[in-house]
């Protein structure tokens, strides 16, 4: 969608520039503007078949079989094994030691890379990204670990999940001190890798890119260097998922945390709704928290580095937080909870594999009111591809998805829609889905205002 890039590439340009002290990443990314406009609507203008009003379809979201057997295919035996061969290295900090094989952060960017390319089916493509970090009068030079699993189409979309394997003692450049760092974020590089291993045994059709970020501990500079390459390399990330201390303790609420900055008018809240909507539809008995904020009060994460650009960017965490484990030697792998780990990681597969396996993004709709209030005139190109289309007018006070309304891919592309409330806001989206369900991303929203009748025209 030549808009949405443009508007994506602007905001990374802004961001990259902030970053050589020109000017200051916006703090609020736009609202779209409303385009909906009244036209006169006869329906005897539009041919039987060319315009379908109030369509009924029977392509609706469902539990896909090949993702619920990838769902049900995560091993807790597999997520303990990572988390404590996470601990084993002693040290994580980005200054600490390079060349032991067995100790700091060195010896845990070569695992990384071995493991993602053990466990990639031979379908992961293993890099490294290095940068320069200069902190507190020291100098590095960390390495993000990025593994890219391709998708079918030659399309620049991607989809970033992500957690940072850095971590640090209480003083933030210590490197030598043993800071065991289990569930921050060990539990983090678990989910990534088992979701690696698994996504990894099939082709899908959007590129999925895992990245293992470094030096998150001092301010997100791994990620913040992966979005200016991103931009560099024109991609186009439609969604950037989070994971940061995920491991949940014995005894907490079976719930995970969702973070999502203005959750009714941003490109992260429409990936939260998103996000929310297809982990119920899988794993309904473990839930999510959607919370309108971009993170914990005075507390950071790597996908605001992803916001700050404009992109769509969450935080999923654990439902309680133990502030004595943050950066102290009690953070083992002993006190996660292997079970929420596995329902945070089944979470993740669900969302992504959805993602991935469903048709592209579609262009966004073009929106017309009509003569009567509460009905609109919706057309958009329709993918050879796509089983049927999914559409959502959200009221734009609403943080979640209402009921959608369905088309048929062969009735889709030029639809009315009729009694919707003409006093409401809507924010309008389509996706396409496929055969078996799979629910891809939503267009940007459009802002549809209360509609006005000459009557009531001053």
């Amino acid at each position: 969608m030549p808009f949405r890039k443009l508007l994506i590439g602007f905001l990374i340009l802004a961001v990259w520039l902030a970053g050589c002290g020109l000017v200051e990443a916006p703090e609020t990314p736009p609202v779209p503007t409303p385009v909906a406009t009244a036209v006169s609507f006869d329906i005897s203008q539009y041919p039987a078949g060319e315009m379908v009003i109030d369509p009924v379809s029977d392509v609706v979201p469902k539990i896909d079989p090949q993702i619920a057997a990838l769902v049900d295919s995560v091993s807790q035996q597999q997520l303990m094994g990572y988390v404590q061969t996470m601990q084993s290295f002693g040290n994580r900090n980005v200054f600490s030691v390079t060349d032991d094989p067995a100790f700091g952060i060195g010896a845990t960017r070569q695992w990384l890379v071995d493991e993602f390319t053990r466990v990639g089916n031979g379908r992961l493509q293993v890099s490294i990204q290095e940068f320069p970090l200069f902190y507190n009068g020291l100098a590095t030079t960390p390495y993000n670990v990025v593994a890219t699993l391709p998708g079918r189409s030659q399309s620049k979309d991607i989809i970033v999940v992500m957690a940072h394997y850095d971590n640090r003692a209480p003083e933030p450049t210590d490197g030598e001190t043993y800071a065991p760092g289990a569930n921050d974020n060990g539990s983090g590089i678990a989910l990534l890798v088992e979701s690696a291993r698994l996504l990894s045994a099939f082709e899908w059709n959007q590129t999925i890119v895992f990245l293992a970020a470094a030096a998150e501990e001092q301010g997100t500079f791994g990620s913040r260097h992966f979005v200016q390459t991103a931009f560099l390399d024109g991609l186009n990330i439609v969604a950037a998922i989070n994971y940061d201390a995920v491991g949940g303790r014995s005894g907490i609420p079976q719930f995970a945390r969702l973070f999502a900055f203005d959750l009714t008018a941003s490109p992260a809240g429409e990936l939260a709704r998103y996000y929310e909507y297809v982990a119920g539809l899988y794993l309904p008995t473990f839930p999510v928290q959607v919370i309108d904020a971009l993170d914990r009060e005075g507390r950071w994460g790597d996908h605001r580095e992803f916001v700050n650009a404009g992109m769509p960017g969450i935080r999923v965490i654990e439902s309680v937080e133990d502030p004595d484990m943050v950066n102290s030697r009690t953070d083992t792998w002993d006190r996660i909870d292997y079970n929420y780990l596995q329902n945070v990681v089944q979470m993740n597969i669900a969302v992504v594999a959805n993602l991935a396996g469903a048709p592209q993004t579609p262009q966004m709709p073009i929106i017309q009111s009509l003569d009567s209030p509460g009905d609109f005139w919706l057309r958009w190109p329709t993918d050879p591809n796509a089983a049927g289309y999914a559409i959502s007018f959200r009221p734009l006070t609403e943080g979640s998805f209402p009921t959608f309304r369905f088309v048929r891919a062969n009735q889709a592309g030029n639809v009315a829609l009729t009694g919707l409330d003409p006093n409401i806001v809507y924010a309008v989206s389509v996706t396409a889905l496929d055969e078996n369900g799979r629910l891809g991303d939503f267009t940007p929203e459009v802002i549809v205002e209360p509609q006005i009748t000459a009557a009531e025209v001053p």
